[in-house]
C-alpha cells in the first residue's frame, strides 16, 4: 500500500478526506459510550486519549504514530476492564485512533474498522436495557442516520462481513446491509 497526495492505494483507493469521514463516523460512537468505560474504570485515561488522538486526525494532521499508540493502549485498556460494557467502550475508543488507518485492501475484516465501534455501542445499549434487542435496534437507527453518502460509498468498496455468533458482529452485518441498501 503507498500513500500518494493524501490517496492511500491498494486494491482501491482511499483519499485523506474519506479517512476522516471514516474517522469521524467511529469517534462519534466513541464518544456516545466513553462515560460507559470512564465509570466502570475511574482515573484511565486511555480511551479518552484515543479518541482525542483520532480528532487530532479528524482536524486536518497526518496520520501518525500518535493514532497509533493510543489506539494500541484503548485496546489494551479494553482487555484490561471487568466488564463487557467497559471492554467495548475502551475497543470503540481504539478503534477510533486506529480508523485513520483503514486499509484499501479488499478484505472484510477491515468493515470492522468502520462499523465495529457502532455495533459495540448497540451491543452496550442492548445490554444496559436488560437485554432488550429494541435498545439496540434504536442504536443502530442512529448510526444509519449518521452514515453520510460519503462513508457508505467507502463502505461498499468492501465485501460484506462473515456474520458470527457473536453479538457485535451480528450487528456490525445487520448494519452494513441497511447501509449498502440505503447507498
Amino acid at each position: 500500500m503507498a500513500e500518494i497526495g493524501g490517496t492511500v492505494s491498494g486494491d482501491f483507493e482511499v483519499t485523506t478526506e474519506e479517512l476522516r469521514v471514516v474517522t469521524r463516523f467511529v469517534v462519534a460512537h466513541a464518544e456516545d459510550v466513553l462515560q460507559v468505560f470512564e465509570e466502570a474504570v475511574p482515573g484511565d485515561t486511555r480511551p479518552r486519549e484515543a479518541i482525542e488522538a483520532a480528532q487530532v486526525f479528524i482536524g486536518g494532521a497526518g496520520r501518525s504514530n500518535l493514532q497509533r499508540v493510543a489506539s494500541l493502549d484503548a485496546h489494551r485498556a479494553a482487555r484490561d476492564s471487568f466488564s463487557e460494557p467497559a471492554c467495548l467502550a475502551a475497543r470503540s475508543a481504539g478503534d477510533a485512533a486506529s480508523a485513520p488507518y483503514l486499509h484499501p485492501i479488499a478484505q472484510s475484516e477491515q468493515v470492522g474498522h468502520i462499523l465495529r465501534a457502532a455495533a459495540s455501542v448497540a451491543h452496550i445499549r442492548q445490554l444496559q436495557a436488560g437485554g432488550d434487542p429494541a435498545a439496540a435496534e434504536a442504536s443502530l437507527q442512529l448510526s444509519r442516520a449518521r452514515a453520510t453518502p460519503e462513508l457508505i460509498d467507502v463502505l461498499s468498496r468492501y465485501p460484506r462481513p462473515a456474520r458470527t455468533r457473536s453479538r457485535v458482529t451480528q450487528l456490525m452485518c445487520d448494519l452494513d446491509q441497511s447501509l449498502r441498501e440505503q447507498g
